[in-house]
């Protein structure tokens, strides 16, 4: 359990140059987060006995009360993390600081040096947001690269083998970051990143390998078979959290890209383009359960109150479009028109559709101080036939609903 929790934005600062002190403040309130300044140790430690919750420290080495970089130890001591400011880059100091678990440091060379720092915050950051698998057959290797991801605010698994790290990756969703050992008993590394890289796209898991052979191939190896990077045992840590940055950021850039593309802006439910691109929508074999639903009198919903009240009576329906069917493909088709793909289970679809439309139907919501109810009708589908066709016969049960009084479901004969 770490100290730091999503929501917290506060930085813990401790530096004894004024000028530097301002150039920080104003860096941090730039990026987002909330500076807490001391200019001492005994500062420091009072902050601390009051309240850890820092998503990290930013400490200069020297300070009045303690020139060698005492105040590391105390803020590691509760748990707190740090990146360390130093002018002193002679090798016996970078060797030090290194040695005391921080997550990095910075050379205080000029006031811009400050700037370095967000990024490193912003990847923090997100990092609570992956979660790691270390393979290796050695427990050492694994305890200590489990502990350098650690320090970084990664959700940290290990596996001792290929076959138990692809069991791990089928029972923990959500792993999006493999680091894995080459020379390894029954199948090795390269093995495993082929295996992954059939299952997960880059966007979806980012791969780095690790091996200690000297083998000149290697790296090739590793990365025509689909790894992010790799890094040759004994590495440096600096390299490492070098490589692992750049491989997470790039990674979350993919990510951010194919929700762009993928996602509808204002309701966050997946647009017509991915929808119709959707292997569930492209390939299938047997019936399947399809609806098509709008919201009633929703021109007269935006003439009254406003588009930026309809926006939000949108954002709402998608949120409960995506509470009642987390196990469907649910799709913005446009304007205040939505589709749910479903499998087989027409039963089950159409009892949860009905319950759906009857809590709408029944809720009164209260946006911007505006009590606001509404309702939606439904056209729902179950037959063995192309998407197109589904729609199509959905569309018509869907006009059928509307044009019997809205606040229905009508499905097909």
């Amino acid at each position: 359990m770490t100290n730091f929790e999503a929501n917290e934005q506060k930085v813990l600062v401790v530096e004894d140059s004024r000028p530097f002190r301002r150039v920080i403040e104003s860096e941090l309130r730039q990026a987002g987060y909330t500076p807490v300044i001391a200019e001492t140790i005994a500062e420091a430690e009072r902050i601390l006995d009051e309240s850890t919750h820092f998503l990290c420290a930013i400490l200069d080495y020297c300070l009045p009360d303690g020139q060698d970089g005492e105040i590391i130890d105390v803020c590691l001591s509760v748990g707190v993390k740090v990146i360390v400011l130093t002018a002193m880059m002679d090798e016996l100091t970078r060797e030090r600081v290194l040695a005391k678990t921080v997550i990095d440091y910075v050379p205080k060379d000029s006031p811009t040096c400050i700037s370095s720092i967000i990024p490193i915050l912003k990847r923090l950051e997100h990092n609570a947001g992956h979660k790691a698998l270390v393979v290796d057959d050695s427990a050492t290797a694994r305890k200590y690269t489990r502990s350098l991801l650690e320090r970084q605010y990664l959700t940290v698994l290990e596996a001792s083998n290929v076959n138990q790290a692809l069991a791990l990756i089928e029972q923990e969703k959500g792993i999006s970051l493999v680091i894995t050992d080459y020379s390894m008993p029954e199948r090795d590394g390269v093995s495993l990143v082929k295996e992954l890289r059939r299952r997960f796209r880059p966007g979806q898991m980012a791969i780095i390998g690790l091996s200690a052979s000297d083998e000149n191939a290697l790296t090739a190896k590793f990365l025509k078979a689909g790894a992010n990077d790799f890094l040759k045992k004994p590495f440096n840590q600096e390299e490492f959290y070098c490589r692992l940055h750049s491989t997470l950021n790039i990674m979350d850039s993919e990510r951010n890209l194919f929700q762009m593309a993928n996602k509808d802006y204002l309701t966050q439910t997946w647009n017509r383009r991915y929808f119709f691109e959707h292997p569930q929508v492209k390939k299938h074999s047997g019936p399947r359960c399809l609806a098509l639903l709008d919201i009633d009198n929703f021109k007269g919903l935006n003439d009254t109150y406003g588009h930026h009240i309809g926006d939000m009576v949108l954002i709402e329906l998608a949120k409960r479009l995506e509470a009642y069917f987390p196990d469907a493909l649910v799709a913005r088709f446009g304007g205040e028109e939505f589709c749910i793909l479903y499998g087989n289970s027409a039963e089950i679809f159409e009892r949860r559709l009905d319950i759906l439309r009857e809590d709408i139907a029944n809720t009164e919501l209260t946006i911007l101080g505006n009590p606001i109810r509404y309702s939606i009708s439904l056209g729902v589908v179950h037959a063995e036939t192309g998407i197109h066709e589904l729609i199509q016969r959905a569309d018509a049960c869907l006009y059928s609903a509307k044009s019997s009084g809205r606040n229905r479901i009508v499905k097909e004969a």
